[in-house]
């Protein structure tokens, strides 16, 4: 079967894995706050001392809409806004630093949006600041942040530099103004790089830069161009995204522009085969699933080491079991179970300020969970998976398997006696590879469209 048959059979809507179950499969009742607090306090016991633990927080302001963009964000040009949302977060972690019994280890800080370059550098200094004031710097820490290259500044770079962040990522998407316009993300190759120079002599270490391929407007012409520009500065990293057409989601953008004006499947795939050998040429390798990276980075690193990690915050190179994750809508993690705080910026804001953990959502993992959740991570991860040692196998994952046994037909993994492996062609196939496994969706099949399409 040539690749386009195969792409014409496995394009399906799928989720992208960042957690198991994936969040529409969540239990219908969520734990209680005291359920989700021991396991908190169990995580925590468990590895804070060894591998410490790792902070999202989420700052949802943006001056302007971004219409490709489905994340949770609140649109305004108001900058009072900053300093109560920053006194709640301060607030939320003080909640969650009383559940735990010794001091934090802190091994991985993202600021992730929304916009985290909307809040002034005082301001974002005052947050971290607060955050670092009730923990312990991990000796092997990382912090990054998110960045709109038409508004960081010299002093915000600065200021996050002091604060050890030696990592940014730079939402462009694409350069073609026709693309920027409909989108309304408008940012120039000056300006990216000037930041990502500005940051190199600073002496962040690896740069990312967000591209999305399948845009409305996007042509291979305007692609290959976005590109070329992206290949005279060269990034560490490279996360090249298929957009997610996803307009059924609550206040999203994408209402602004209809199914006419995005490229058909076919182009889709001829985009994406674009930028995939661009990227190889510049002397990128492939990551796991959407990224790329030279092989001087620590991504790169750890898929050759083994030691690759996806999370909510996508892939990472540093593994804690415990995430917690603060501010509006944001999920956290403790391997066991998942909690989501609430999605309205003033819901989240009042429930903090009467002392009460924000969490409108989650799911606690049973065993079969957490079976399926390991293999699901591997193949993610590392592109293998087995289950040699009793505690790893369900009948949930033996269903999965023969499930599995089309994709084996067409050459996309190799089925052993106890393992599971990812072929090289396989690797573009990966969200369905996943799919087969996972027993929630497959046990409750959704009625109406919950995920973005595999191409």
């Amino acid at each position: 079967m040539s690749l386009q048959e195969l792409i014409e059979k496995y394009h399906t809507a799928a989720p992208r894995y960042t957690s198991y179950p994936t969040v529409p499969y969540w239990d219908h009742e969520p734990p209680t706050v005291e359920k989700w607090l021991e396991s908190v306090r169990l995580s925590f016991k468990q590895s804070n001392r060894s591998e410490g633990i790792s902070l999202y927080i989420h700052l949802p302001f943006c001056e302007a809409l971004c219409t490709y963009c489905g994340c949770n964000k609140r649109i305004t040009k108001n900058h009072d806004v900053e300093r109560p949302y920053i006194d709640t977060v301060l607030k939320e972690w003080e909640m969650y630093c009383a559940e735990f019994d010794e001091k934090p280890q802190i091994k991985e800080i993202h600021l992730g949006g929304g916009t985290p370059t909307f809040f002034s550098p005082e301001n974002l200094q005052l947050l971290l600041n607060g955050i670092l004031s009730k923990s312990i710097v991990h000796p092997d820490a990382e912090f990054s942040f998110e960045a709109h290259p038409a508004n960081t500044t010299q002093k915000h770079l600065q200021v996050l530099y002091d604060l050890g962040f030696r990592r940014l990522s730079l939402g462009i998407q694409d350069f073609d103004p026709k693309v920027q316009l409909i989108i309304n993300r408008m940012q120039s190759y000056e300006q990216v790089k000037t930041i990502t120079d500005n940051a190199r002599k600073m002496g962040y270490y690896s740069i990312n830069y967000d591209l999305i391929f399948g845009l409305p407007l996007q042509s291979l012409k305007g692609l290959e161009e976005t590109i070329r520009k992206v290949s005279t500065l060269l990034p560490d990293r490279i996360a090249f995204y298929s957009y997610a057409h996803v307009p059924w989601i609550k206040n999203s953008g994408q209402r602004k522009f209809t199914e006419a004006d995005l490229p058909s499947v076919e182009l889709k795939q001829q985009l994406y085969e674009l930028g995939r050998g661009m990227f190889t040429e510049m002397g990128c390798e492939e990551i796991g699933m959407d990224h790329f990276s030279l092989k001087t980075d620590s991504l790169y690193l750890a898929e050759q080491s083994g030691k690759l990690h996806r999370n909510f915050m996508g892939y990472t190179h540093q593994y804690t079991q415990l995430m917690i994750a603060l501010g509006v809508s944001s999920i956290s993690d403790t391997w066991f179970a998942f909690a989501q705080n609430e999605k309205k910026v003033e819901d989240y804001m009042d429930k903090v300020n009467q002392g009460i953990f924000p969490i409108f959502k989650g799911h606690l993992l049973n065993q079969e969970d957490l079976i399926i959740r390991r293999h699901i991570l591997n193949l993610m991860c590392k592109g293998q998976t087995d289950w040699t040692n009793e505690g790893e196998q369900c009948p949930a994952l033996f269903k999965g398997l023969e499930r599995l046994k089309e994709l084996e037909k067409d050459e996309l993994v190799v089925i052993a006696d106890k393992s599971l492996e990812v072929t090289p062609l396989g690797k573009r196939f990966l969200r369905n590879i996943c799919m087969a496994l996972d027993a929630r969706l497959y046990v409750n099949q959704p009625k109406t469209q919950l995920f973005s399409m595999t191409v």
